[in-house]
């Protein structure tokens, strides 16, 4: 298990202020899965909240103390429910092995790394090749607004002599009405 000092406590609970909980420890307690999973967010993020729903105090402090012992992390706070974990990022950057194909010419496999995932498309060009993924790094530019109007143009307003009732008889009251408030 590691150990923080105070200060380093403090800037990292003030990190930790804004996060939202990835894992959630479940009915069940600290099982291998929510230890792998505990494990591969401090990997990816450092820094992490827990939360535990639990609602004995001393059975998350324990699960703080067994997840601290396993995964070689730091306790930064328990606050509530939420566990704040922290453990430094690894030096070099850990690749995953994709399954090695074999190559056209000489039969044999070759290894190949991937660096960065990314999600499965099904749809568009290449849905049919088997791997192919979508970036994730770059945003999809903004299509340009088209020169004509969304909507048609409003007819000029009607003049007071052609506003006419429902019967096609002028409503004459109304427009004196307007004329003696717009005349002092």
């Amino acid at each position: 298990m590691l150990t923080i000092t105070p200060i380093e406590r403090r800037e990292l609970r003030a990190k930790a202020h804004h996060l939202h909980p990835v894992v959630a420890i479940g009915q069940h307690g600290l099982t291998p899965a929510v230890l792998r999973e505990i494990d591969v967010n401090l990997r990816a993020h450092e820094l992490i909240k827990v939360r535990a729903f639990s609602d004995i105090r001393g059975e998350r402090d324990a699960m703080m103390g067994q997840i601290c012992a396993k995964l070689n992390a730091a306790p930064v706070q328990h606050i509530g429910k939420l566990l704040v974990l922290w453990r430094p990022a690894p030096k070099e950057p850990v690749l995953k092995e994709k399954p090695a194909r074999a190559t056209p010419t000489t039969g044999r496999r070759k290894p190949v790394a991937i660096r960065g995932g990314g999600k499965q498309t099904g749809k568009g060009r290449g849905a049919g090749k088997k791997g192919k993924t979508m970036a994730k790094s770059a945003p999809q530019a903004r299509r340009p607004r088209s020169p004509s109007a969304r909507t048609p143009a409003r007819p000029p307003a009607a003049s007071a002599s052609s506003r006419r009732g429902p019967l096609g008889v002028p409503s004459a009251p109304a427009s004196r009405e307007r004329r003696r408030r717009r005349t002092p």
